[in-house]
């Protein structure tokens, strides 16, 4: 009886177990970057000039824990582990999220995603193995994921999407501080309510439609991003899209970084961004050209030119992509790289 007992206990945890999914999934990537001035890639220790040209390596973990209910429902959660070379981010734990998945719902609460950011297009300009773009991105600011433990615990987000056919519907709520305890506007700004919209919808397998808007982006009073984005699959191996983003007021730009003494967050008109890009792969299959050129209308003190444009190339290994783009930022600075990714 003891026996039988004994085993039987084994056997509901050995099935409890074999129904929970706990994966580790991510990226790595390495290279150079070269960037004008050395603003990107930032200044030595005794704020003196820079170097220009750095290697730069990311390697970021995404460890993932699911399980599903008798009724067909998924429960899961994630935390992500991440460092970035030359950065503060050493590869600790991250802020976590819980969710819940069933029937083409998804809902998750704590560090979420969020809808603006999750639009498929927003960041279809983007270039080459480390997939930047220097003009062609929102200048506006707005919440997303986020890759690092909160500066701020008290903060909360709660995003739903749903998903039928070739059709995707999202919204999220963040608020920065749900306690209403935070009183360092200058630390975490003025704390007000994101809320945020996305669609995205794709005809016939060629044309790919994408929109969205995020009220209070980045917990910023009254500061508004909106985005629309459509991309046409001319050939099987070609596509041209175009994006137009309402940047708001408050973020900041490419060709500067928070590490320098001299950076300032812009809180000025921004302007719209008009993008137009497209790529093309070659009869290899392996070989993809990439490329944008982009228009900014605001009057903000740093920028230099209207228009922002970029070349990229990424060419296939199999588990693996090598990449290189080069590009100028709105300060008509240049800035290359060269890299390799894998994906695990």
């Amino acid at each position: 009886m003891k026996k039988a007992l004994i085993a039987s206990t084994a056997l509901v945890l050995t099935a409890g177990a074999a129904a929970a999914d706990v994966t580790i999934s991510g990226y790595g990537r390495t290279g150079v970057i070269y960037y004008e001035d050395a603003v990107q890639t930032g200044l030595d220790a005794f704020g003196g000039e820079g170097s220009d040209t750095q290697v730069i390596s990311r390697l970021r973990m995404n460890i993932d824990a699911a399980t599903s209910t008798d009724q067909g429902v998924d429960f899961g959660a994630r935390f992500r582990i991440q460092w970035d070379q030359n950065s503060d981010n050493n590869g600790e734990l991250n802020a976590g999220k819980l969710y819940v998945t069933s029937s083409g719902l998804t809902v998750e609460v704590g560090n979420t995603e969020t809808a603006l950011d999750s639009a498929g297009l927003l960041y279809a300009t983007e270039l080459g193995s480390y997939d930047r773009s220097v003009g062609g991105n929102s200048l506006g600011a707005f919440f997303a994921y986020e890759s690092e433990a909160y500066t701020n615990e008290n903060r909360l987000g709660v995003f739903a999407s749903y998903a039928l056919d070739n059709l995707e519907v999202r919204a999220s709520y963040i608020d920065p501080d749900q306690t209403g305890t935070v009183e360092d506007e200058e630390l975490f700004g003025d704390v007000k309510e994101e809320y945020s919209f996305s669609v995205d919808y794709t005809w016939n397998e060629r044309l790919e439609l994408s929109g969205g808007f995020a009220l209070n982006g980045a917990g910023n009073d009254d500061h508004d991003v909106y985005f629309v984005g459509a991309r046409y699959a001319v050939m099987e191996n070609a596509r041209i899209g175009l994006n137009w983003i309402d940047n708001g007021d408050a973020g900041d730009y490419e060709g500067q970084s928070s590490s320098d003494p001299d950076f300032d967050p812009i809180t000025d008109d921004l302007g719209s961004t008009v993008a137009l890009y497209g790529d093309y792969t070659l009869a290899d299959g392996l070989t993809n050209i990439e490329a944008y050129i982009a228009n900014n209308s605001g009057d903000w003190a740093a920028k230099q030119t209207d228009n922002s444009f970029g070349i990229g190339v990424n060419y296939d290994l199999g588990g693996a992509r090598l990449g290189a783009s080069l590009q100028r930022d709105y300060q008509e600075r240049v800035t290359a790289d060269m890299g390799v990714r894998f994906d695990f």
